[in-house]
């Protein structure tokens, strides 16, 4: 409630998540229950699939050249980050290799990189609290620079205006469900927020009008979505590797600075908003970046289809391209 009378950007995300941060740094047990930290991610993925109108998603697919675009910047950028990481820090950690400064610089999901770098066995600990770090970094500094530079209802998209109904919602939990159930089984991260986002999509393309997600369903969301983040961050999280945490902000900032000026660069070449491409390639989480274009009206279908396919992409090519760099003699000491 302090953030909203504050006036902050996406205030239901950002509160819970700084509070639950600070005492859980603090030293206070703080908790995340799955079921609940699932249900957010599934009214957050069906409420943004919505978005995905016939019009719309004809504007995203004439767009394929920006996706592979933002798909390869965003493999060089991590890569760049990672040299950065290991040459920062190499010196200090006498163990830290190039595998851990690789898998911990990949733009993509935490769980998942911290399984990849798992397997090559590098340093999971590290990895984890980098991306932790960035993601937390980049879910509060860029909506609050958007808020900053006033930019909102800039979103070139028309909306469509769903009706609430009871069966409706009821309906589209049961089918959007079966989703994440099956992104679930499929062994997917992120199940119950991929998963409700697929299906929406698909019911919003072919017309399929069930029901709109009520403002305070998705409020809600937010609010778990934020607290699932703050519970990563222990007193042991700061204490273990300062040398490290600052190493990641340095770069984090560094890689929402270039995003920033690419994505102005873009602005003059295509018909959409600067602060809708910022979002589409900031290196945060899909959900983060999501939230923050629907609240500020800033191309939520554009910014959540580049978010989901520079996410997808990255988790299919980051162990391929791991091994390529290994053949080549690329993560050698």
């Amino acid at each position: 409630m302090v953030c909203v009378s504050l006036r902050t950007p996406i205030p239901w995300m950002i509160g819970p998540l700084l509070i639950t941060a600070a005492l859980s740094i603090f030293g206070l047990k703080t908790l995340s229950w799955s079921p609940l930290r699932n249900g957010g991610q599934w009214a957050i993925g069906a409420a943004l699939g919505l978005y995905f109108t016939p019009h719309v998603t004809t504007l995203v697919i004439s767009l394929w050249w920006l996706v592979i675009l933002s798909i390869m910047w965003s493999l060089v950028l991590g890569y760049c980050y990672g040299l950065w990481l290991y040459w920062f820090n190499a010196s200090r950690f006498p163990n830290l290799d190039r595998t851990t400064a690789y898998f911990s610089s990949v733009v993509g999901g935490a769980s998942e990189m911290t399984l990849l770098a798992e397997r090559e066995h590098a340093r999971t600990d590290l990895v984890a609290s980098a991306h932790t770090l960035r993601v937390l970094l980049v879910t509060i500094a860029i909506p609050f620079t958007v808020k900053w530079m006033d930019w909102h209802g800039l979103d070139i998209t028309p909306t469509h205006n769903y009706q609430f109904s009871l069966m409706g919602i009821l309906t589209l939990a049961l089918l959007t469900g079966l989703g994440a159930s099956a992104m679930k089984m499929l062994g997917r991260s992120n199940a119950w927020f991929i998963g409700p986002l697929i299906v929406s999509i698909a019911l919003a393309i072919n017309e399929v009008e069930l029901s709109s997600i009520p403002s305070w369903l998705t409020n809600a969301a937010q609010i778990v979505i934020g607290i699932s983040l703050g519970v990563r961050f222990r007193p042991e999280f700061i204490r273990s590797a300062p040398r490290w945490l600052f190493s990641v902000a340095i770069g984090t900032i560094a890689m929402m600075s270039l995003c920033a000026l690419a994505s102005f660069g873009l602005s003059h070449l295509i018909p959409l908003p600067a602060a809708t491409i910022i979002l589409a390639s900031a290196p945060g989480g899909i959900a983060e970046m999501a939230i923050t274009a629907k609240v500020m009206q800033l191309g939520v279908a554009i910014v959540t289809a580049l978010q989901a396919c520079r996410i997808i992409a990255v988790l299919f090519l980051a162990e391929p391209l791991y091994r390529q760099l290994k053949h080549l003699g690329m993560m050698k000491e």
